[in-house]
């Protein structure tokens, strides 16, 4: 009888073993699952020019000489070179994101200097030694007739890429960090300093934003589907030279640190 009691006992344990470990792995698998990565960039050594899978170069104007994206393993980190020389073209992928589950988007990044002449008030002054781009689409009730009409007018001109509404989080060289205003161009994009001026050039510096909240902020409505990111140097309208690095970007849930890139901000 001990004897029996002892097994069932024992085997009960297992059980209660077993069990606690399933739910230890489901919820480690469900951490795992959690961040999702946008950036696959290779550590390549020398750098290559050849753009990382998935990615590809968008000239928003094809008479603008484009920006030259290459792969690099820069001060430790697999990155993206970007290299501006009175140019633009942004370097993107299409993404899919649940921004209800993961809100926070974080990146590393790094400037050699700022776009000295750059004035993100005027046209003739809207470049950025660095910048990440977030286009969106919106559900109808998001955009007024106007908005729709102006929408129109811009696609016909620049094309279908132009998305319903963009987040640009950009290293200005003289607006103070938090600034936030509508691009020069156009209403529809909206400009968010996150660094400012050159006391932090020459080094990689981490960022984390509640894409989902701003979005909130900027179009008065979280129904909206994130379609593209982007990253880019540019240097088009005052014909300086700029260079930036990006590194390590992903998506993370509210409540969950940023892969590699900590938890500033």
């Amino acid at each position: 009888m001990k004897s029996n009691l002892l097994m069932i006992h024992t085997e009960h344990q297992a059980n209660i073993f077993a069990l606690g470990f399933a739910i230890l792995l489901l919820l480690f698998s469900t951490i795992a699952r959690a961040a999702v990565f946008v950036s696959n960039f290779d550590p390549v050594t020398p750098p290559t020019l050849s753009i990382p899978p998935s990615w590809q170069i968008i000239r928003l104007e094809t008479h603008v000489p484009a920006t030259t994206y290459r792969q690099r393993h820069w001060d430790g980190v697999n990155a993206i070179e970007a290299n501006a020389d009175a140019s633009m073209a942004l370097l993107g992928r299409l993404v899919d994101v649940d921004l209800h589950e993961t809100p926070m988007l974080c990146w590393l990044w790094r400037t050699d200097s700022v776009v000295k002449s750059a004035n993100m008030t005027k046209r003739q002054g809207d470049d950025y030694a660095a910048r990440v781009y977030l286009a969106f689409s919106l559900p109808k009730e998001a955009l007024t007739l106007a908005d729709k009409a102006a929408l129109t007018i811009a696609r016909g001109f620049f094309g279908s890429h132009v998305p319903d509404g963009a987040i640009n989080y950009v290293w200005d060289n003289m607006h103070p960090i938090g600034t936030r205003m509508p691009n020069a161009y156009t209403s529809r994009a909206q400009m968010v300093v996150l660094r400012t001026g050159n006391v932090e050039s020459g080094k990689w510096v981490a960022e984390r934003v509640n894409v989902l909240d701003d979005l909130h902020r900027t179009f008065g409505s979280t129904g909206g589907k994130l379609k593209l990111l982007a990253i880019a140097s540019d240097s088009d309208n005052t014909k300086e030279k700029a260079r930036a690095g990006f590194a390590d970007i992903a998506f993370v849930r509210a409540d969950e640190a940023c892969p590699n890139t900590g938890t500033q901000n």
